[in-house]
């Protein structure tokens, strides 16, 4: 009881006091000033924990957290080929982070991390005397890893003057109630998921594939605090930029753990000295495959339109996480990359020493007409400078960026004339392997580098395909119930269509003294025989069957299409030549297999798009590949067996278009599809030789550089060591006659009568057609020799053993 009393007597001393106290001006104003101060205060946080400044997460709400997390694209086998992201996020579980990584984080950002609550105060005490009182810098901040969290997730929104205030409250109510739903190995895995680190680079994974291209779990000790390290400031501890600040900063790192006892002094012995050493994945999205990851980027784009989330929201290809599966092979893919720079970069340079000082693209008629295109020229042109400041300009050495197959540097010192006849001396090339039965894709390539030539020679480049529409002439003779075993003789002749006049010959002059069948003609890739099969056939009826087997382009109705005059895309090639290895079925490209959001529900699911009718007979289908397989044992792609050595069953064609602008090569193998184009992006500029430009050497050993690497590796076995079916006897019995057939009789007929009659008369026959390419008349019209017999023997030097009988005939003529 004396206790109580003492109490009550001591309250009443000290409301006297302070009654007294609170009169003097002094003590009364301060006191008012705190008291409204305090009022105030209140009123602001209640304000803010209403969420007047903006709605606060709730404890579900955080419970349920998704954060925007990038889309992976994965190949047939699951396989990362590539992500779509607007911060290159990719998360983690909390078993995936080393031991050392956690407590180098927690030593280094939140040393009192395993207890608070969220808001550590003490730090908070120690911040506010000596940073505000004491103006102490080094005080640290008072931030823990969940309120350094909460701003990962949520941000700072810019509320204004008294918007830091604002975002600290929200992330002290905040952190506490993320405290309350996840533990505390949980919040530090959302924060390692979460956290910014240098170059645009979202969460530890992608920190540790970006600088060190490895996963997290493998990162040293080193490693991991120099990731710690440039959490405190991104750009200033950035490794690939400030090496040495980062040194520095990883070992405050260590001293830090070493400080709290996470590290005995052993540990570190020697690291002192460790530089940093880097594996930087410079350009992620220069990765494999960057055609098609375009391709899919822009084809998700659309196919997310037609779909919703649950709550009727849009799907965001960069931010919801989802997964995008495709038909794509990585390590074919790999391969396929290899073949085409391992041969790309030894053409070019065949390619360049072949026209040696002679090269277009340094000649004024080519180069000047495209710097005048240039940007930067129509800009000097517009400042209105002078003749020399602009030839000044254009010459003038800077370091830019270039591609070069001699060099892995990216940058060059070079002028802006120099560097556009640069680029307007590269190759460039495009590859489509496919599945046959499905259409998949499954290795594409549609340049030599995405970094500079983003344009894609596999889907949006028209080129003519040469000789590859060949087999769509033969498919439709055959179907037209043309006897394989016709023959058509070689020479050449006159065609007079809509007032033109056209006359194709054979490479080389072959054939003019030669009889072939139908598979000797394609399988040697004969010009002179295929126009007249197409004019036999019909135009018309090989445009048909060549839109029925998937080719989409406009067909141009004259009598060089059966020389590939057409200009078609690859994609579309590749997708009729499946029509021969699927049943007759051709099938449209396909390269989505599903998506899936980030919870593992299947949001679109897609089948491949296959001919539901054969679009040939299998007699036809069966004799073509027969026809095909001839061009790699006979023909034209001989070099397959000889130079490449590979015994696998392959069929193809080979292709080059006028004047050597375009090389192309079609595989066909039971499992795979593909085709190879190879020429300059610039039209005017084409191969010197048909020899080095010819489909067989331009495009056909990116093929069989592919074939090469798929025997090597026994998991494409299911590829590699196919084998067609045989024909039927029907269809073997119809293909058993000579290829080509030789009229040895009239040779030397015209032989001897060459010699004892003079020189031999020759006809050429013109082909007069109407405008829909039918044969109104046929006229032979003789040659005339130009060339005199006495000045042709003489340039043969003795004119050969009969040689003195002619010049006999011709005394005894002109006497």
């Amino acid at each position: 009881m004396k206790i109580i009393k003492y109490v009550e007597i001591g309250f009443r001393f000290a409301a006297l006091k302070f009654h007294t106290a609170i009169k003097r001006k002094w003590v009364r104003y301060p006191l008012m000033a705190f008291g409204s101060l305090f009022f105030m205060f209140s009123l602001f946080f209640l304000s803010i924990y209403l969420g007047l400044w903006g709605k606060l997460p709730t404890k579900y709400e955080l419970s349920h957290l998704e954060q925007s997390l990038a889309t992976q694209l994965v190949d047939r086998n699951g396989e990362n080929i590539g992500n779509y992201y607007i911060f290159d996020r990719r998360p983690i579980g909390f078993e995936e982070i080393p031991t050392h990584l956690r407590d180098a984080l927690i030593a280094t950002e939140d040393a009192r991390f395993y207890k608070h609550d969220g808001v550590d105060k003490l730090s908070l005490m120690r911040v506010f005397f000596k940073t505000l009182l004491m103006q102490d810098e080094s005080s640290g901040g008072g931030s823990t890893l969940t309120q350094q969290l909460v701003k990962n997730i949520y941000g700072r929104p810019d509320n204004g003057t008294l918007g830091l205030v604002v975002s600290k409250f929200k992330e002290f109510i905040v952190a506490q109630r993320i405290e309350q739903v996840y533990s505390k190995d949980e919040i530090i895995n959302l924060y390692l998921n979460t956290v910014p680190f240098p170059d645009n680079t979202y969460g530890i994974e992608s920190a540790s594939q970006k600088f060190f291209n490895k996963s997290t779990e493998l990162l040293t000790l080193n490693e991991a605090a120099i990731l710690v390290g440039t959490l405190k400031a991104n750009n200033s501890y950035n490794p690939r930029v400030n090496p040495e600040r980062a040194k520095k900063r990883r070992d405050v790192v260590i001293n830090q753990m070493l400080r709290y006892k996470y590290l005995k002094p052993q540990d570190t012995i020697g690291m002192e000295r460790d530089t940093i050493v880097l594996n930087y994945q410079e350009r992620s999205d220069l990765g494999i495959a960057p055609y098609f990851r375009e391709l899919i980027r822009k084809e998700a784009r659309e196919l997310l339109k037609n779909y919703s989330k649950e709550d009727g929201s849009s799907y965001d290809l960069y931010q919801d996480g989802l997964t995008i599966h495709t038909t794509l092979d990585k390590k074919m893919q790999q391969y396929a990359e290899a073949s085409m720079r391992e041969h790309m970069a030894a053409l070019q340079t065949q390619y360049e020493k072949a026209y040696g000082n002679y090269a277009p693209w340094k000649q004024k008629s080519i180069l000047q007409p495209s710097l005048e295109r240039l940007p930067y020229y129509q800009k000097l042109i517009k400042d209105s400078i002078s003749g020399q400041a602009l030839e000044d300009s254009l010459n003038l050495k800077k370091k830019r960026s270039i591609f070069d197959w001699n060099t892995d540097e990216r940058t060059q010192q070079i002028s802006v004339r120099d560097s556009l006849a640069h680029y307007l001396s590269l190759l460039n090339c495009g590859f489509i392997a496919m599945d046959p039965q499905t259409g998949g894709i499954l290795a594409y390539v549609g340049g030599i580098d995405f970094e500079n030539f983003k344009y894609d020679h596999v889907s949006q480049s028209e080129r003519m395909v040469g000789s590859t529409f060949k087999p769509f002439v033969y498919t439709t003779a055959l179907e037209n119930q043309m006897d394989p075993c016709t023959y058509y003789d070689g020479s050449q002749e006159v065609y007079h269509f809509n007032g033109k006049v056209w006359s194709p010959s054979n490479s080389g002059g072959e054939g003019e003294d030669l009889k072939y069948s139908l598979k000797g003609a394609l399988s040697n890739s004969i010009n002179t025989v295929a126009v007249k099969v197409l004019l036999d056939v019909g135009i018309g009826k090989v445009i048909n069957q060549a839109k029925r087997m998937g080719i989409e382009s406009k067909l141009p109705y004259v009598p060089s299409l059966a020389l590939g005059t057409a200009q078609i895309k690859m994609r579309d090639l590749a997708s009729a030549y499946t029509a021969f290895v699927n049943q007759g079925k051709p099938a449209k490209p396909y390269y989505i297999t599903k998506i899936v959001d980030r919870s593992g529900r299947v949001i679109a699911k897609f089948e491949p798009e296959i001919a539901e009718k054969p679009v040939m007979r299998s007699s036809t289908r069966q004799a073509m590949i027969e026809m095909m397989k001839a061009t790699v044992s006979e023909g034209t792609a001989t070099r397959l067996r000889y130079t490449y050595k590979l015994k696998n069953d392959i069929a193809g064609k080979t292709g080059t278009t006028q004047d050597n602008k375009d090389g192309w090569f079609v595989g066909i193998t039971p499992g795979m599809v593909a085709v190879t184009w190879v020429g300059n992006d610039d039209y005017r500029i084409g191969f010197s030789s048909t020899g080095l430009g010819a489909g067989a050497n331009s495009a056909l050993p990116i093929f069989a550089k592919l074939m090469q690497r798929l025997n090597a590796d026994t998991t494409y076995a299911s590829i590699t060591q196919q084998r067609f079916r045989s024909p039927s006897a029907e269809v073997a019995n119809a293909l058993n006659c000579a290829p080509i057939v030789r009229d040895s009789t009239s040779r030397v007929q015209s032989f001897f009568e060459s010699i004892f009659n003079g020189q031999e008369e020759s006809f050429t026959k013109e082909v007069y057609l109407d405008d829909r390419g039918k044969i109104l008349k046929t006229v032979e019209q003789p040659v005339e020799e130009e060339i005199d017999t006495e000045e042709q023997e003489d340039e043969g030097n003795n004119g050969g053993f009969f040689s003195f009988l002619k010049r006999k005939k011709k005394k005894n003529n002109n006497e």
